[in-house]
Order: structure tokens, then C-alpha cells, then sequence
């Protein structure tokens, strides 16, 4: 019986990896399109482009998706959907703003989903400007510490992107994240390129101006509410801006 309840709980827990995965594609595929549609499906001449197809290439999007979402946002093939961007606001438990970033053909639905996603988990909808002013659009560019048989440090780091006038690089544990201003996002890139060093991601965001530090019990409720709001396929990003404590986060993890 254990061994069958064990095998059980393992197909349960991969069912819903290769559900988050399949989800994880569906956005990504639909950046690439996005990309491709604004700026053209000419890789070397469309930084936002490439940089949305290195994306997918390291969450594992078979090639085959890629091509087609590039061909299908440069009208080289039919089928693709006409998206925009949409922005929505909300307060998490304890005051936490929240920014969530939508990328979509049919803005009923999105704004559906988000309202049913934040409310039925404990959080309130916010008017426009509510909780946008608590952030910044920033360029982030996320770099692992091992690379290869060499554990980078800050300096180093720091030094391979002097040049491209970084606003700061943060130690976020077996990462660095490199914050520019977001014109600056693609010459920080190429920075990190020219010193040898692979990256994880390099995309506009939003950064929160100050963080709160919250307890385990609220990092809870908050992941909720995110979790609800990136089951929506719409949904492409969600910004919050609460901290917690090492020992809080192994507390719940």
C-alpha cells in the first residue's frame, strides 16, 4: 500500500510540473511572437526578440515552437493573434503592492481572471496608479554565480559590466541580478557576453522602489494570490514587493 500511495504522490507532483511547464511554454512562445510582431523576425537586428527567444531556449521550448511563434509574429506564417499589454493593480495581505502584467487578445477575460485570482485568495483590486508608483522599469539582467568550474564574485561581475553602467548588482544567492536603466538592458547584455559569461535572462521589468519584510505566515498568503494569478494563461508577470528572512523562507519551503 505505501509503495502505491508513494507512486501516486510522484505522478500527482509531475502532473502538475509538466502543467506549470506546459503553461511556462504558452507565455513564453507568446513573448516571442509579441517580439516579432513589434520589432521584426530579424534575430540580429531585434534585441528584445533575441532575447526572448534565449529565454525560451533555457526553459527547455523545443525549437520547432520557437520558429513558428517568430514566423507566425513577423507574418511570414498565419495564425497569430493580435495581443496588447495590460497592466493591473492590487494589494496583497499586510499592504503589499502588487503589479501584474498581462499580455493578451481579449482584455474581458484577462481582467476577469486577475479580479477572480486576487480576490478569491485574499487580496483587493487597486485603482490605476495605486501601487504602480511603488515601481520602477528597470533592466534586469540575471546571471548565475557557476559558470562552469568558476564561482563569480560581485567584482567580478561588476567589472565585466563597468562599461555599460549598471545601476547596481544584487546577490540574490546562486544568482546575480544586474539593474540598468532599461534603454541601457541590451548593451549590459552584451556586456555579460563579451566577458564569457552565460546568462539566465535579460528583460525590462519592474523593480519595486522598497520592499517590505513580511513574516512566513503572510509569504504564504502572498504566494497564494501569485500563484492563482500564473495559472491565468494571460498573465505574463507578477511584481510584488515583499521580503522575507532566510530563516522565514526555510520555514515555508
Amino acid at each position: 500500500m505505501s509503495g502505491h500511495s508513494k507512486w501516486a504522490t510522484t505522478k500527482h507532483q509531475k502532473a502538475v510540473v509538466d502543467a506549470r511547464r506546459a503553461k511556462s511554454f504558452a507565455k513564453l512562445i507568446k513573448n516571442i511572437e509579441v517580439a516579432a510582431r513589434l520589432g521584426g523576425g530579424d534575430v540580429d537586428g531585434n534585441p528584445t526578440l533575441f532575447d526572448a527567444i534565449q529565454k525560451a531556449k533555457k526553459t527547455s521550448v523545443p525549437k520547432d515552437n520557437i520558429d513558428r511563434a517568430v514566423k507566425r509574429g513577423s507574418g511570414a506564417e498565419s495564425g497569430g493573434a493580435d495581443y496588447e499589454t495590460l497592466m493591473y493593480e492590487a494589494y496583497g495581505p499586510a499592504g503589499i503592492a502588487m503589479l501584474i502584467e498581462c499580455l493578451t487578445d481579449n482584455r474581458n477575460r484577462s481582467a476577469s481572471e486577475v479580479r477572480v485570482a486576487v480576490t478569491r485568495n485574499g487580496g483587493t483590486m487597486a485603482d490605476s496608479g495605486s501601487t504602480a508608483r511603488v515601481f520602477s522599469r528597470k533592466g534586469v539582467v540575471v546571471v548565475p554565480k557557476q559558470q562552469g568550474d568558476k564561482t563569480l564574485a560581485e567584482d567580478d561581475v561588476l567589472e565585466a559590466t563597468l562599461d555599460a553602467d549598471p545601476e547596481e548588482v544584487n546577490d540574490l544567492g546562486e544568482t546575480f541580478e544586474i539593474i540598468s536603466d532599461p534603454a541601457d538592458t541590451v548593451r549590459v547584455r552584451t556586456a555579460v557576453q563579451e566577458a564569457g559569461l552565460d546568462y539566465d535572462s535579460a528583460e525590462v521589468s519592474f523593480v519595486p522602489e522598497f520592499t517590505q519584510e513580511v513574516d512566513g505566515p503572510t509569504v504564504e498568503k502572498v504566494m497564494k494570490i501569485i500563484d492563482a494569478l500564473e495559472d491565468s494563461d494571460d498573465v505574463q508577470n507578477v511584481y510584488a514587493n515583499f521580503d522575507a528572512s532566510d530563516e522565514v523562507l526555510a520555514s515555508i519551503s
